[in-house]
């Protein structure tokens, strides 16, 4: 992704707008999905644990029974992809990858690594569900607004769905326990206009001390 400028992300911020109607014959290439999550994936996450998880949905029939439990939405079949956030509850169980993985990389010592995964250990496991669903929410969300940019800079319209059957999905796709369903993003080229919204006014949002 080349976003060289403070004015060319300026520039996707602005112009990306939710798009709810796709040119159904246009696929984006599963590389160029993948590229697409993975730069997604170098957005921040809580104490860079990464409960982020993914499945792209591609196949035509699958998208057709997954607009029903969609609330039939048609933004899901006539979408290139719909690529589904999950949130990890377990993240804490890859803590010692992840940290060995920025030792290897040179951006921690082994000192430092092994705080890390102490902390973790002693705080994370001991959280309720809810608590790590919450964490697992917040760092979808950070991660799902960096894909729908990234997407935007490449050419392609997105829009996020909160409103499916979260069971139904569960039990269609066969997701373990530990993962909880938060988002669905259709992704693709647009085939009408994009969903154009006012914002208020900062001074009613943010208040300066």
């Amino acid at each position: 992704m080349n976003l060289p400028t403070d004015q060319n992300l300026s520039t996707i911020i602005k112009e990306r707008h939710s798009v709810r109607k796709y040119d159904p014959t246009y696929k984006i290439s599963k590389k160029e999905i993948e590229n697409i999550l993975d730069e997604a994936t170098q957005a921040p996450s809580s104490s860079n644990l990464q409960a982020w998880r993914f499945i792209v949905i591609e196949d035509q029939n699958i998208k057709k029974e997954l607009r029903q439990i969609a609330n039939n939405q048609e933004s899901v079949e006539t979408s290139s992809a719909v690529i589904a956030v999950l949130g990890d509850t377990e993240m804490y169980k890859n803590v010692d990858k992840i940290y060995g993985m920025n030792v290897e990389a040179g951006f921690m010592d082994q000192a430092t690594r092994e705080r890390m995964v102490s902390n973790t250990m002693n705080t994370y496991p001991h959280a309720p569900k809810e608590t790590r669903e919450s964490i697992a929410n917040f760092d979808a969300g950070l991660v799902s607004m960096q894909l729908m940019l990234i997407a935007k800079s490449k050419g392609y319209d997105t829009v996020t769905m909160g409103g499916f059957n979260k069971q139904q999905f569960i039990e269609k796709f066969d997701v373990p326990e530990l993962y909880v369903p938060i988002v669905l993003i259709a992704i693709g080229k647009s085939a009408g206009p994009s969903f154009q919204t006012t914002r208020l006014p900062l001074n009613e949002v943010a208040k300066f001390i």
